[in-house]
Order: structure tokens, then sequence, then C-alpha cells
């Protein structure tokens, strides 16, 4: 399951997580973004119940956005204990996602 977050919510739902969590910063005028969305579907069903999948409207939320340094969309960041542990920015293959977040299970 893909929840969507917002500055609200970031601190529960990644922050304090208990799992590793994939937060996808977006906006749905970003062309790849959207082509983006498949993968991140198809993760989200692959880890489930291991790791959390998240998508983010920077645009709804400019605050965060900034202060997470997202200078360009699709974002993919990867947080852990709270913590960012990888970022990829850019279209990217589902296998260097998923390699990242295997590694955050480790």
């Amino acid at each position: 399951m893909i929840k969507t977050i917002s500055e609200a919510t970031f601190d529960k739902d990644v922050l304090k997580s208990n799992k590793p969590v994939l937060v996808d910063l977006w906006a749905p005028w970003c062309g790849p973004c959207v082509a983006m969305e498949p993968t991140i579907k198809e993760l989200a069903s692959q880890f489930d119940g291991k790791v959390d999948v998240a998508k983010l409207n920077v645009d709804d939320n400019p605050t965060l956005a900034q202060s997470l340094d997202v200078m360009s969309i699709p974002t993919l960041m990867l947080f852990k204990g709270g913590k960012p542990v990888e970022r990829i920015v850019g279209l990217t293959s589902k296998d260097k996602l998923a390699g990242a977040m295997t590694a955050a299970l480790a």
C-alpha cells in the first residue's frame, strides 16, 4: 500500500516509523514522476509489510520539500530510523530501488 503523506504527517509516518520508508517526492505535472508510478506500485507490493512506501506532493508541501533539499523531481528518499539513508533523483530502475530497499532492511 502506498500512503499519501504531508508536512503534518511526515514526522509520524516517516521519521518515527519502525520500518524503513521510501518517500516519493513528486508532482502531478512532472512527466518522469508519472512514469515512475508503476515502479513505485510494484515495489510497494513487493516490500509490503517490510518497507513502507509514501508519496509526498511537493506542490502541496513546499516547506518540507525545501527542508529536505529537494531540487528536482522525482526525488526518492529512503529513511531508516528517522534518518535519510539513500537519495535517488530522476528516473531510476526498479532494480536500483529494490536494492536500496533491501539494503535498508539489513
